[in-house]
């Protein structure tokens, strides 16, 4: 529980939903559609991307 506390409910949403992403991104790509696997496993990266940016924003540029 100190845990969830230290990083904050949201921040556990956001991880655990690019888990999720890249989970469903293997099995795109295990299945044989490389294609969709790629474009959905770019999501990840650009979801914490933009967390990072809108956080950076909120901090003041720190």
């Amino acid at each position: 529980m100190n845990f969830i506390k230290k990083i904050g409910s949201l921040n556990l949403f956001i991880l655990a939903l690019c888990v999720l992403i890249i989970v469903v991104s293997e099995y795109l790509f295990l299945r044989g559609d490389q294609l969709h696997a790629i474009f959905v496993g770019l999501w990840a990266p650009t979801i914490l991307a933009f967390v990072i940016f809108i956080k950076q924003i909120l901090n003041g540029g720190k």
